[in-house]
């Protein structure tokens, strides 16, 4: 498929422009993708000449004159729209880009995302889907910080989204569904959880029930529903659980010399470990049930992960994942379960 180009906003994130701008130049090498450069004409520019680019004819400069700092109170961007992450959004709502790609204000790019993108054709919220690993392979933990108040109806938008991209994004056909709750029988949680239970029960889903926080990287579910709020919690929490016994391995290893011996050789085991949580590899977060894809990437993001949030948001236009979405909501979710 055949596409106009992915925008980039060049000017967000903690190594931007350097880092943004040499990963639009590996993306267009690697993929033969268009990239629309948005933010510092001069600036971009000067690091283009001085990268070795194969297509130059691939990357086209869009200039833009502010930009939206880190810290900033994320209503600014629809204030500033001369800024690179507002005009990016706004190339993709006039179709001259099919999809976004930001390294900045996560905030301002969910705004830009639901409000200048737009969202999908029978989705009130789009929202934030992260596959978690598991031993059995992944779980979709859905929404993960896009909306922190939600309705019943939300949830169950939530549920068609992530099942959506659990069949094709990952390939996981008819997947459980679960809802995020304090207990697996049904009546248990708080009053979003037990309103919006019998109304899954009512679509056309696989819904297995309420998962527990235990399920969510024991592999019981292949989509697991939840606000914002909470995901957003799950998510910060699971990161910095993960640095932290990184850290106490290491301290631990130090402290005798057979364990350093026994992690030399399973060094090679821990580096695919590494391998599978290392952020640079996936690219980013895509924010799901937006009209075209937008992904959000770590501020931190170097080269190799813009490089690779220009690849998802390319998958997500071959995959026809926005034309599937709208089929399944239609198709899952009867008009009795949309309340």
């Amino acid at each position: 498929m055949e596409n106009n180009g992915i925008a980039v906003d060049c000017m967000g994130g903690d190594y931007a422009p350097e880092e943004i701008v040499k990963g639009c130049v590996l993306a267009t090498d690697e993929y033969n993708l268009k990239v629309f450069l948005v933010g510092d004409e001069k600036g971009i520019k000067r690091i283009i000449d001085s990268s070795k680019v194969k297509n130059r004819h691939l990357l086209e400069i869009v200039p833009a004159e502010e930009v939206i700092s880190m810290d900033e109170p994320p209503s600014n961007v629809l204030r500033k729209k001369n800024s690179s992450l507002y005009i990016a959004g706004k190339l993709v709502r006039e179709g001259i880009a099919d999809g976004l790609v930001s390294a900045g204000n996560t905030g301002a790019v969910l705004a830009v995302g639901k409000l200048i993108v737009g969202a999908t054709e029978g989705i009130d919220r789009p929202a934030i889907a992260v596959a978690l690993p598991n031993p059995k392979g992944k779980t979709v933990l859905i929404d993960v910080g896009a909306n922190v108040d939600c309705k019943p109806k939300h949830l169950v938008e939530f549920a068609i989204i992530g099942h959506t991209y659990a069949e094709e994004m990952l390939g996981i056909k008819n997947p459980k569904i679960g809802l995020l709750s304090i207990g697996e029988e049904e009546g248990k949680g708080n009053e979003l959880v037990k309103e919006t239970y019998p109304l899954l029960k009512q679509t056309r889903l696989n819904f297995v029930g309420n998962a527990e926080g235990r399920d969510i990287y024991a592999g019981t579910f292949h989509v697991i529903v939840c606000d914002g709020f909470v995901g957003n919690i799950i998510l910060k929490t699971s990161e910095s659980l993960g640095m932290a016994v990184i850290q106490m391995i290491k301290e631990e290893v130090e402290k005798s010399f057979l364990a350093k011996i026994g992690a030399f050789l399973m060094l090679p085991a821990i580096n695919r470990f590494k391998k599978k949580a290392d952020f640079t590899e996936y690219g980013g977060i895509p924010l799901l049930g937006a009209k075209k894809p937008v992904i959000i990437t770590h501020g931190k993001a170097n080269a190799k992960a813009i490089k690779n949030a220009i690849r998802v948001a390319s998958e997500f236009l071959h995959t026809h994942f926005n034309e599937k979405l709208v089929e399944n909501v239609k198709k899952l979710a009867p008009a009795e379960a949309r309340i």
